[in-house]
């Protein structure tokens, strides 16, 4: 989860440092690649702007070996933490986009590792890789995350990079710990903490359960952690960059870094993190945001769930709509766009189906249903179109814009014929109710 900053803040000093050849193929060497091309299959997203990257960082939470220690009830591979790094064509800005590891989202079909393949279902967005990963295998564990991410956002993803926890600690440890300032004590027995408040160096145990912390400290939730984790990365980059000119720390970190890291073949070595590295170097740090994806307690929607978050539409497809074209979000204005939230239970639905297939808006309505939104009817429609549209009446502009943007391609229109009070889905033919969200 720390990669990208060990490569700004670090790698790019083999590029000008003059290291050893021995240090070089000593640290090359510690990097595991892992092929994951033969296990995506054919439905990808299309790449929508060419010289950007995509790159899905793991904080990959084994419980093998030291690890044991964090969940001996656990007996696959698990993603602690999930994002996206977005490098654009221009080199000029980034954005690291996170993931709520509770994220209520639809898993596709994935190779498990053992020859078996899972059936496609809903569940928290971090099963993936514990379910591509039931075998230790790191291939299968990233592949069902990437299949997963690119099913429920669009993107595509070019790259994925996966740290484990000792690595985290060694990396802290070897810059001599990371400055926090919690506002209230944490104690947290699941991550293994015990927190005083106020500003104070963390450095090994503390730092992992720092960034690991949940229950004992806000209102428990995956998004204050994911907030906490954000601004550990930004506190390491910092001070891996203040610790170049010392070759003893600059080695521990590489060391660690490399150690931990597991990528797909195209980054696994010293000289594509190192060309990584380099251009990211450039991007200013006010150009540089950290984003999580726009949600909500799963609860409003369906008030049985007390346990999991849904994202928040239209914002979280217009997030990942301009990441795919190349195009610039702050953390202002996201911000400001989350401010209208809809609840998919207060968007009231008709679905027609305009296929001619008999049975398909009743399947739609019923994925409609589980997600939580309000379907008030079901009928047929003239087969006037292939493609899936929404329409409205006035008023229920901010509805349809909910509906639309939780449906793949799908765009909406005012309609003054429109059914009073609710929106209307007209089913098409390129929709497949199997694949919905």
């Amino acid at each position: 989860m720390v990669v990208w900053g060990a490569g700004v803040s670090a790698l790019v000093l083999l590029g000008v440092g003059g290291v050893g050849a021995w240090i070089y193929e000593d640290l090359n060497n510690n990097i595991t690649s892992a092929d994951v091309d033969d296990k995506l299959g054919g439905d990808r997203p299309e790449n929508l702007s060419p010289g950007s990257k995509n790159i899905l960082v793991v904080g990959s939470d084994s419980r093998e070996g030291a690890n044991a220690k964090y969940g001996k009830d656990l007996t696959t591979m698990q993603s602690d933490t999930l994002m996206v790094l977005h490098v654009p064509a221009n080199r000029k800005w980034a954005t690291v986009v996170s993931f709520p590891r509770d994220s209520w989202v639809r898993i596709p079909a994935c190779a498990k590792g053992d020859g078996s393949t899972s059936d496609p279902h809903h569940f928290k967005i971090n099963e993936a890789f514990a379910l591509g990963g039931s075998t230790g295998e790191v291939a299968s564990a990233a592949a069902c995350t990437i299949k997963t991410v690119e099913a429920n956002t669009g993107l595509r993803i070019d790259h994925f990079m996966s740290v484990d926890f000792q690595g985290f600690k060694g990396m802290v440890d070897s810059l001599g710990g990371i400055e926090v300032c919690p506002k209230q004590a944490i104690h947290d027995e699941k991550a293994k903490l015990d927190l005083d408040a106020g500003c104070q160096t963390v450095a090994g145990e503390k730092a992992l359960g720092y960034v690991r912390a949940r229950y004992g400290v806000g209102d428990g939730s995956d998004i204050g952690r994911i907030g906490r984790q954000q601004e550990f990365m930004d506190a390491l980059a910092k001070k891996a960059k203040s610790k170049l000119t010392s070759p003893n720390a600059l080695y521990g970190f590489l060391q660690s870094a490399t150690k931990s890291l597991t990528t797909d073949p195209d980054l696994a070595g010293i000289q594509p993190l190192y060309g990584l590295a380099d251009e990211l170097k450039g991007v200013p740090s006010d150009r540089l945001a950290f984003l999580t994806v726009p949600n909500y307690p799963r609860e409003a929607d369906v008030p049985t769930d007390k346990a999991n978050v849904v994202w928040q539409y239209p914002q979280a497809s217009d997030l990942f709509t301009s990441l795919a074209r190349d195009r610039e979000v702050s953390k202002a204005q996201l911000t400001a766009r989350t401010k209208n939230l809809v609840y998919a239970s207060a968007v009231r639905v008709q679905v027609l189906n305009a296929t001619g297939v008999q049975g398909r808006a009743a399947a739609v309505a019923e994925k409609l249903r589980a997600a939580g939104f309000s379907v008030v009817g079901t009928g047929n429609a003239p087969r006037t179109s292939a493609t899936t549209t929404v329409s409205y009446p006035a008023g229920q502009e901010r509805q349809a814009a909910v509906l639309a943007g939780w449906l793949p391609k799908a765009g909406s229109r005012q309609d003054a014929s429109a059914q009073a009070g609710c929106v209307t889905l007209v089913v098409g033919q390129d929709l497949k109710a199997d694949t919905l969200k």
